[in-house]
């Protein structure tokens, strides 16, 4: 084999849509598994309220966008005809249909309307003239403000563990149909 064949050989992942659909399907699912599990509880532990608050409202828009567009670079890039492949494989099309969709209601309704609750809550407490941890009964605007953060988080939360849940399931699938030949 001359130098230039090997070349080649060395490159030819580069142009195979497979290497690109496994690199992009474990960046999303290392970006769920990390952000879900490992960082949103380190902070919790690490951070005061006020700052964690803080910290998250920054990071879930962010992290919310990215796992919607990792999605569709997953199926834009299923091996070996990207989105047309879809057609032949209607199993993983509903996987990552659902995984897309589930992330895609949280990039747009429940992301943010918990981001706004959450701003609501904090403005209530100022209102109250009150801090979070302080005791004592709370205001029926605060209980109120309280109830419709719960509520749109729960909502957010559960979205994004069934769209892991998605993701590891299309994971599986994927994982199926590897073939391991001797090189």
């Amino acid at each position: 084999m001359n130098w230039k064949d090997s070349l080649a050989s060395a490159f030819s992942p580069l142009a195979n849509l497979a290497s690109y659909h496994l690199l992009l399907y474990s960046t999303l699912l290392g970006t769920e598994l990390y952000q879900s599990f490992i960082m949103t509880k380190v902070c919790y532990r690490a951070l005061p309220p006020s700052a964690f608050t803080t910290l998250q409202a920054r990071v879930f828009p962010v992290y919310f966008r990215i796992q919607s567009g990792l999605v569709l670079l997953t199926a834009l890039t299923i091996p070996p005809y990207g989105p047309a492949s879809l057609v032949f494989a209607t199993g993983d099309a509903v996987v990552l249909g659902c995984a897309g969709a589930l992330a895609g209601l949280n990039l747009v309704i429940y992301g943010p309307r918990t981001q706004r609750a959450m701003v609501e809550r904090q403005q209530q407490q100022t209102l109250d003239g009150r801090s979070g941890s302080d005791g004592g009964e709370a205001s029926e605007a605060m209980m109120e403000k309280r109830k419709n953060f719960s509520r749109n988080h729960a909502m957010s939360i559960h979205l994004n563990l069934l769209a892991v849940g998605a993701t590891v399931w299309y994971g599986l699938r994927l994982a199926s149909r590897l073939q391991f030949v001797p090189s």
